[in-house]
């Protein structure tokens, strides 16, 4: 059995725009896997609704992003962020209840991170404050094996935070598959010998 501290949060938010200072949260999901990728429970999924002023500063882009996925139609009948955060932070707390340990988890999350830490910052401080960014991957399979790049399961989750959760995972899970090192990994010996010649070569460069 793994360690609760083990576990990964994975978070998605759909906003009104992506201006930290003038936009806000509309929909927040959250899904709890443990370190291998399997999910622990179905998740959380909760609709925000924020103050007019942002939904009225909408551009079109964002607004038909919104009327496609159906959130739109949601919104009027949301919750606050406040109570969005209560809820998430319990069910959180739920699963991993030490505090900073588990890190956030998900695609692009800095921009994510950056609302949660304006407008549910208890939410944030009881993260690791390390992220798991599968886009971050995702660049560097692009350049180092674009194949596997090229190859990577199709995403349709139409915009909606949940659905983009789940697509997050299985994109780890894809990467994980065909570009990192299978089970069980290198041995000590093997791990040692690259770390020096990583080391030989950035030598002259530092």
């Amino acid at each position: 059995m793994t360690k609760s501290s083990d576990r990964l949060v994975w978070i998605d938010c759909e906003m009104t725009g992506l201006d930290i200072d003038s936009d806000e949260l509309v929909e927040i999901a959250v899904v709890i896997t443990d370190y291998d990728l399997n999910i622990i429970d179905p998740g959380l999924d909760l609709i925000i609704k924020p103050n007019p002023a942002a939904l009225e500063n909408m551009n079109d882009f964002v607004r038909n992003m919104h009327v496609t996925s159906g959130l739109i139609t949601e919104i009027p009948n949301g919750i606050s962020a406040a109570e969005a955060e209560t809820l998430v932070l319990d069910y959180v707390l739920k699963f991993i209840p030490a505090d900073q340990k588990a890190p956030l988890a998900g695609n692009s999350i800095g921009t994510d991170r950056a609302f949660l830490t304006k407008y549910m910052p208890r939410l944030d401080n009881q993260l690791h404050y390390r992220n798991v960014d599968v886009s971050s991957i995702k660049e560097l399979a692009r350049r180092w094996y674009p194949r596997v790049y090229f190859n990577a399961p199709a995403k349709d989750g139409g915009h909606r935070a949940l659905a983009d959760i789940l697509e997050s995972i299985r994109e780890l899970a894809y990467y994980r598959q065909t570009v990192f090192v299978a089970d069980p990994g290198p041995s000590s010996e093997q791990a040692k010998n690259s770390a020096a010649e990583a080391v030989n070569i950035f030598a002259p460069n530092m």
